[in-house]
């Protein structure tokens, strides 16, 4: 997996209050510390104001779904997760995983029919109800999470 610079993380690196890159394996053990160290940071910088419990969510699902579909629990393979934040443009999440990828449309909306009752299929559904902005990438193996800075943020769940 190439190590990217932030420049693909759509920020100018002189504004950024926060810019991390972490990399970590493919096993869901190592997530909740890298989610963990992540958040800090995000807290303490005021990135995400009153929205960081939705950031840690979106996360979470974004990690997990890079773990166990991108890397097929294989520890051997690496999962990227870069986060960059300026108060003008809030603040960007970026997940990568080496897997095959998938196509965002295929998958089905578990909030219509049988899909009700299915027990996993929620990610993707949540982390586009949590974030402002969510795209996904080179075939699916990259997401890309968005959060308005806090100001905007409010204005825009306000005309929800």
């Amino acid at each position: 997996m190439s190590n990217e610079s932030i420049t693909s993380c759509e920020f100018d690196v002189s504004n950024l209050l926060v810019k991390l890159d972490v990399t970590l394996p493919g096993d869901i053990s190592a997530a909740s510390s890298v989610i963990q160290r992540i958040m800090t940071v995000v807290s303490e910088m005021g990135c995400a104001a009153g929205r960081e419990f939705e950031i840690e969510l979106a996360l979470n699902e974004a990690l997990a779904n890079a773990i166990k579909h991108g890397s097929a629990n294989d520890p051997s393979k690496q999962i990227q997760c870069c986060v960059a934040c300026d108060h003008a443009r809030g603040m960007l999440v970026i997940v990568r995983d080496a897997g095959p990828g998938f196509d965002p449309a295929s998958i089905p909306s578990p909030v219509v029919g049988q899909n009700l009752f299915a027990t996993g299929g929620r990610g993707i559904y949540l982390i586009n109800q949590l974030m402002d902005e969510v795209r996904f990438e080179k075939g699916g193996t990259e997401i890309h999470m968005r959060m308005n800075p806090p100001a905007a943020s409010s204005a825009a769940r306000q005309s929800r």
